[in-house]
């Protein structure tokens, strides 16, 4: 296995439970990859570290005994979630975007862009609202460009209710933490700060799985088809002094961005009497990270009164291509660069020929690579699953 992160460790793990002998390979010193959550009095997670519980990984991990404690929204809490529509703030969406959510997946169509198929079913307002909510699922400054059945797949999961969102208490870094003794357990052998320039020493051994950014897998493998395109997005962390009234969350809906307080429902994450915020702000082609952080800014002002008083530490930092694949209209999951590369080598990530949302396309595709290393069987892209992005895989072999 190279690359010890969610993709990297759930495939190890699932070829080890199945007796082979593995042995994971991570340049960082480190393990968790993008699921990494910061050392220090501030532990901030690069985006979301939310486990949605209608995806296939959830029930691999409570089986495993891996998810942990979890931290709940307080009620009172939830009802602290604002929208920025037209300007100023309001408590309810747009009734267009209701109207939308009524939808089901399979009346979006794959080769249609969203704001085209949205705003022929609620107008073009109605549309770009519900475009701009997505955000949160996809980290794309533009949404309504994406394929339709794409976004709108994501943008009902990400507004369900009760929401299938759930936050391990201590961030992601708790969950890669109770993984990697897992795996150590299971008697995998792992080695950080080994940076591994050339795999074909190891393919001549046996199977290799490539579990890192398709731009890693790409130099690795030396093979310039492995690209995917995916989002840019300005991470603006606060940390504030408590202040009674804070929101929990804001929602951007006259442009692309989310705000949240993670200390909301988990307050391991900073210190007492401290608040962590985290801004996600999509940025464009020709947009910097300054441009991102503006933003962010502007709607701090308007939802965390008096927020620069208060602050107390802050980072800004630009996820580029981390953001996951993003399917453009007449493409789906199928067209991205295949799990099985050829010659024993497997890729996985969040990049990759798997279905899901976010972090389950790391975990589909890493089944589907052992399933592959150890049998030679399978073929997620082959087989009859949907092409909508939801949540599909075949545990048979796990």
């Amino acid at each position: 296995m190279v690359g010890g992160g969610f993709a990297g460790l759930t495939a190890a793990i699932t070829a080890a439970e199945a007796g082979a002998r593995v042995t994971l390979y991570e340049s960082h010193h480190t393990l968790g990859g993008r699921a990494r959550t910061a050392e220090g009095p501030y532990r901030t997670n690069e985006g979301p570290h939310a486990l949605y519980n209608g995806g296939p990984h959830w029930t691999w991990l409570k089986q495993r005994g891996l998810i942990g404690d979890l931290a709940p929204i307080p009620p009172i809490e939830g009802t602290r979630l604002r929208l920025h529509h037209h300007g100023r703030l309001r408590r309810t969406p747009p009734f267009a975007m209701l109207k939308l959510l009524r939808r089901s997946p399979e009346q979006a169509p794959v080769d249609v862009d969203f704001a085209t198929w949205a705003g022929a079913q609620v107008g073009e307002e109605g549309a770009r609202a519900a475009a701009h909510y997505s955000a949160v699922a996809l980290f794309h400054h533009d949404p309504g460009s994406l394929s339709a059945r794409f976004v709108h797949t994501r943008l009902r999961r990400a507004t369900k209710f009760p929401p299938e969102a759930h936050y391990p208490v201590g961030g992601w870094g708790a969950l890669i933490d109770r993984m990697a003794g897992m795996a150590w357990n299971l008697g995998v052998r792992m080695e950080t700060l080994t940076r591994i320039d050339d795999i074909g020493e190891f393919a001549a051994r046996g199977p290799v799985v490539v579990a890192t950014s398709l731009d890693a897998a790409r130099h690795l493998l030396g093979d310039d088809t492995l690209r995917w395109e995916s989002g840019r997005t300005t991470l603006v962390d606060v940390a504030v002094r408590t202040r009674r009234g804070d929101l929990f969350a804001l929602s951007d809906l006259d442009g692309t961005g989310w705000i949240e307080r993670f200390t909301t429902q988990d307050r391991t994450l900073a210190p007492a009497g401290e608040q962590l915020i985290q801004a996600q702000i999509p940025i464009g082609p020709g947009e910097s990270k300054a441009d991102g952080v503006a933003r962010a800014e502007r709607l701090l002002d308007l939802g965390f009164r008096d927020w620069r008083e208060r602050v107390t530490w802050r980072r800004a930092a630009v996820a580029n291509g981390r953001t996951g694949a993003l399917d453009r209209p007449g493409t789906t999951w199928r067209d991205r660069p295949a799990v099985d590369r050829g010659d024993g080598v497997y890729l996985a990530g969040d990049q990759v020929a798997a279905p899901g949302l976010l972090s389950e396309v790391s975990f589909n595709s890493a089944m589907e690579a052992v399933t592959l290393a150890l049998t030679g069987k399978g073929g997620l892209a082959g087989a009859g699953g949907p092409d909508d992005g939801t949540p599909w895989v075949d545990l048979k072999s796990a």
